[in-house]
């Protein structure tokens, strides 16, 4: 093997559609991304936001460049719309992140029933959908040596058992790490590979309301094994090893992105000091 350092992480060349780019977790991806040198197409229902964050990635002068244009996951017709939109830019499809997703919290004995709709047809159906559809762009820059990737943005509320008000949208992340493995199984001999990253808590609009201000940030952090919330360079790294070819080898993983949160238990209930 003569691969210089950078060599594993490397994505010149390559184009990678990151949905919901233009803030949090997308557009830590997207900048990630950018700064492996990828194209990246950033899409969201708000171009504005979208050319706003892509404009912000390409006056940093980094290897990759960036696109934004408006996109929304949310419906059968938005979807096909996106799925031309990609077209119309790009023969071929190196990279999907499947980001895009909505959340509703409310009390258990509170909680609406259009909640399990709206949540579960973007954050589940749409994902499906989008990843249908832009199969034939990923089919065409598959190959043995390089597959294509299908990166899906689950979260570790579909890794524990706990709903914490936000029962719908737990229920759907859940459900986006078991579509993973079953797109994985029958995409790998395709030579796309589908794997999910499974995130905790970062700063973005989701979640805001809770590590949106210091006193919300020391104490979300607190419930963290690491003792912080996740940064920009946790989302990038993961995002340049699983698209690179350091990940080529990697498919049907769900990658935990939360400072160990997914194995936290509660303290040992034996063999503790009196």
């Amino acid at each position: 093997m003569s691969l210089k350092p950078n060599d594993l992480f490397d994505l010149t060349g390559k184009v990678a559609l990151v949905t919901g780019g233009a803030t949090g977790i997308g557009r830590m991806a997207a900048e990630g991304l950018a700064s492996a040198g990828a194209r990246v197409l950033i899409a969201s229902r708000k171009a504005e936001a979208c050319e706003a964050a892509s404009a912000e990635i390409n006056a940093m002068d980094l290897p990759g460049s960036a696109e934004g244009f408006a996109g929304d996951v949310g419906s059968e017709a938005g979807i096909e719309a996106l799925v031309q939109a990609v077209g119309q830019r790009t023969d071929k499809l190196d990279i999907l992140m499947n980001n895009a997703g909505r959340t509703w919290g409310a009390p258990m004995g509170e909680f609406p029933y259009e909640a399990w709709t709206k949540v579960l047809g973007l954050n589940v159906s749409g994902m499906f959908h989008l990843t249908q559809l832009l199969l034939p762009l990923l089919r065409a820059a598959a190959s043995p040596e390089a597959p294509a990737r299908v990166v899906n943005v689950g979260s570790v509320m579909g890794e524990i058992p706990k709903g914490q008000g936000a029962y719908s949208y737990a229920t759907s992340k859940g459900a986006v790490h078991h579509m993973t493995r079953i797109l994985a199984n029958e995409l790998t001999p395709e030579h796309i590979t589908v794997n999910a990253i499974a995130p905790g808590p970062f700063m973005s609009k989701m979640m805001a309301f809770a590590i949106g201000h210091d006193e919300g940030r020391r104490k979300t952090a607190a419930t963290v094994p690491l003792g912080r919330v996740g940064a920009e360079e946790d989302v990038a790294g993961v995002m340049q090893f699983l698209c690179g070819k350091g990940g080529a080898y990697v498919s049907g993983a769900v990658i935990p992105l939360s400072g160990g949160m997914q194995v936290a238990t509660a303290k040992a209930a034996f063999l503790e000091d009196d």
